[in-house]
């Protein structure tokens, strides 16, 4: 006779994700690291009480804002490059919506995190609830239905029995190479503290191991053949090498066969910057180096990338005649993008066997030392931008090029948003894996501050340093006084540009006509003038405005010694950028238009067009 005990269904919920278990370097700890939750009246009763009792061994967090907690869940993962991850609790109606922007963080980084939104009454006998939508047409949808096309799975949980198959299905998602993304369980409140006779079996700890995929035979021997067959092979490292820990892989494989790599916004660190075949960034934000390859290129092996716009220029970067794309992923979706030669593999058993395989092949020298030059005179070129210089406002690789300095090469950096993004990728010079943590995905204006307390949970050995914009940081920056109550520190290095300075950018590059970027030229009786360092101060951190970069790299070393958060403001350029590397991008033009400018950004426009091939 199967054995039971009788739980409510959020009692087994908890119960049962304290013990699932997985094996980092040997050692079994707990797959989750916790839960984020914020308590209304959707969640705060059942599975608030159900926390409680877990607290020990499934800790719960407090956090200021349900979007900025899902973040720090997200980013928390990708610091434990998927291995581990954290679940994060909503009540209903504007705190469930809050995380869907999260949950959209999620979907398209391919991350694991467990949302569990409070949800209406299963029972319906108290509708409407406090913030209930309700739907004229249709009983059955919530707000928690906007979860649905941003999650890998979802589930409505309306009788306590269905947690058992739901959240076992949630496990098999979060932890699967290919499927891996945000689930999403919206727990009817009710439903939460009603009872059921749960198998004690189904609270028998797990232990959960990735998988890792092997190539097909027939795939591996296209893929050996075209790589034998190329003058100018080229590597792009996405962000599924880090995931699959296939650093030490890929740096054999590059070792072997002399082709040089270049890294995505993802894959930024999968080597360190300083070795010697890494052109680094590729793409709209890429170095000359690595955007010179790509353009001549004939064979492109693409590991563990789900190939966006700016890794491939809007699809005009790969000008290569007859040139051949590798789709290295464990995810046949990406795998088979733009007509590649499909190789669906885990990055790490991939690489294995194309080394093993190429044994005896390689590049050829003078594609090789090609690169390598061209890698000395971007260099060259990065020096001279990030280098202190004596301008009144400086810019933004100027204050990248001293945090670097200041800081080095082994804390881990996280941005997000704005212009930042594109001159990290080029100028940031990550030392070890995981040093680089972008979200450029989504690219979600107030990821940082949240991301950086998920990443610090997940490495507290390291120092986190935030890069943010003003425009960022003010749409989210709450998780300051989250820091604070946790004791976990970050640097969080804040450029004020007085508006949102890369779109304006982006804006006169378009022709249009600086409008309603900077504050100001946005509609305004009185510009405003934030003094970031107090709010950051009453926030718990420790603050203050530098006014050179001298003095940035004085705050910066001090901040190394201080216990808790400290966040550096430093007024720079809008109006500045790299013009050293990139590609062009694909942002539509108007084609009409009364200015002239305009007109003569859609001539370029339909130019540069000309250069996109049609794929899948």
């Amino acid at each position: 006779m199967t054995k039971t005990i009788r739980l409510t269904m959020a009692q087994a919920l908890t119960r049962f994700l304290s013990r699932q278990m997985t094996a980092i370097d040997g050692t079994t700890v707990p797959i989750f690291g916790g839960v984020w939750a914020i308590f209304g009246h959707g969640n705060v009763a059942g599975l608030g009480e159900a926390l409680y009792g877990e607290r020990e061994t499934l800790p719960t967090f407090r956090a200021h804002n349900e979007q900025a907690m899902a973040h720090a869940a997200i980013a928390y993962a990708k610091a434990n490059f998927r291995r581990r991850f954290m679940a994060a609790t909503s009540s209903i109606g504007p705190g469930a919506l809050n995380m869907v922007t999260a949950a959209a963080v999620a979907h398209v980084n391919r991350l694991p995190v467990l949302l569990l939104p409070g949800d209406v009454f299963a029972n319906r006998i108290p509708d409407p609830v406090l913030q209930q939508a309700e739907d004229f047409s249709d009983g059955t949808v919530t707000v928690n239905d906007c979860f649905k096309p941003v999650s890998r799975y979802f589930d409505r949980i309306t009788r306590p029995e269905q947690i058992v198959p739901a959240l076992n299905r949630a496990m098999q998602v979060l932890t699967d190479p290919a499927d891996c993304g945000p689930v999403t369980l919206a727990l009817c409140q009710d439903v939460q503290a009603e009872a059921y006779d749960y198998p004690e079996s189904f609270f028998d700890e797990r232990l959960w191991a990735p998988r890792r995929v092997r190539p097909d035979r027939d795939e591996l021997a296209a893929a050996v053949a075209a790589l034998k067959t190329a003058r100018k092979p080229l590597i792009v490292a996405g962000g599924g090498v880090l995931y699959s820990g296939a650093c030490a892989a890929l740096a054999g494989f590059v070792e072997a066969t002399g082709i040089p790599i270049c890294e995505t916004q993802g894959g930024k660190s999968s080597l360190p910057d300083d070795h010697r075949l890494n052109m680094a960034a590729i793409g709209v934000t890429g170095t000359s180096a690595a955007n010179r390859l790509a353009e001549e290129a004939d064979v492109v092996l693409a590991v563990g990338t789900r190939l966006q716009d700016f890794t491939t220029g809007s699809w005009a970067l790969f000008k290569g005649e007859g040139k051949t794309l590798i789709g290295l992923n464990v995810q046949p979706f990406d795998a088979g993008k733009h007509q590649a030669l499909p190789l669906v593999a885990d990055a790490k058993e991939g690489l294995m066997e194309l080394t093993d395989a190429l044994q005896g092949w390689a590049a050829s020298a003078a594609w090789t030392d090609g690169a390598v030059r061209g890698k000395a005179e971007w260099q060259a070129e990065a020096g001279k931008a990030t280098a202190p210089a004596n301008a009144a406002l400086p810019s933004d690789a100027q204050v990248i090029g001293a945090v670097q300095r200041a800081m080095g090469f082994d804390v881990i950096a996280l941005h997000a948003a704005g212009g930042l993004p594109g001159e990290m990728h080029k100028l940031w010079q990550a030392g070890t894996p995981g040093s680089y943590h972008a979200e450029y995905g989504f690219s979600t204006m107030g990821y940082e501050i949240a991301g950086a307390l998920g990443a610090k949970m997940a490495r507290p050995d390291k120092e986190v340093v935030v890069m943010i914009g003003d425009g960022s940081y003010l749409m989210l920056n709450s998780e300051i006084a989250t820091s604070v109550m946790l004791g976990l520190k970050l640097t969080v290095v804040l450029l004020d540009n007085r508006g949102f300075g890369c779109i304006n950018r982006l804006q006169m590059a378009t022709g249009g006509a600086n409008f309603n970027n900077l504050l100001k030229d946005a509609r305004h009786e009185t510009l405003p003038d934030i003094d970031f360092a107090a709010h950051a101060a009453s926030l718990g951190a420790i603050a203050q405005k530098v006014s050179s970069i001298s003095e940035l790299e004085t705050a910066l070393a001090a901040a190394k010694a201080n216990e808790r958060t400290t966040v550096i403001v430093i007024d720079t350029d809008p109006l500045i950028s790299t013009e050293a590397g990139g590609h062009w991008w694909d942002v539509a033009v108007p084609e009409v238009s009364s200015r002239p400018q305009v007109v003569a950004a859609r001539k370029e426009y339909e130019e540069k067009r000309k250069a996109q091939h049609v794929g899948d």
